[in-house]
């Protein structure tokens, strides 16, 4: 095989060897913190992703009453992962 056609063909199967390795470590960050309510093994989230600066109402569902928070952008702590059932966003702003 000459040279021009074999490099070409190397330069591109590295090229895409090394994109492949760039998205596991996205995927990983993005599965960190996910978008919206989440749990760890002991505390429970929710994760407002916005690029606007935007702060949201969300409803937090417990055991007992629900109750209203208003989170700011990223990532705020909502309590006890034991004591929370879940947390969404009611469509209005704070």
């Amino acid at each position: 095989m000459s040279v021009r056609r074999f490099l070409p063909t190397v330069l591109a199967a590295v090229a895409v060897s090394s994109a492949l390795a760039l998205v596991p470590g996205a995927t990983a960050t993005a599965a960190a913190n996910p978008c919206g309510f989440y749990e760890t093994g002991s505390d429970a989230y929710y994760n407002h992703c916005t690029g606007d600066g935007s702060r949201v109402v969300i409803e937090v569902e417990v055991w007992g009453p629900n109750y209203e928070r208003c989170v700011g952008p990223g990532v705020s702590w909502l309590g006890s992962a034991s004591k929370i059932d879940g947390a969404h966003y009611v469509g209005r702003t704070c």
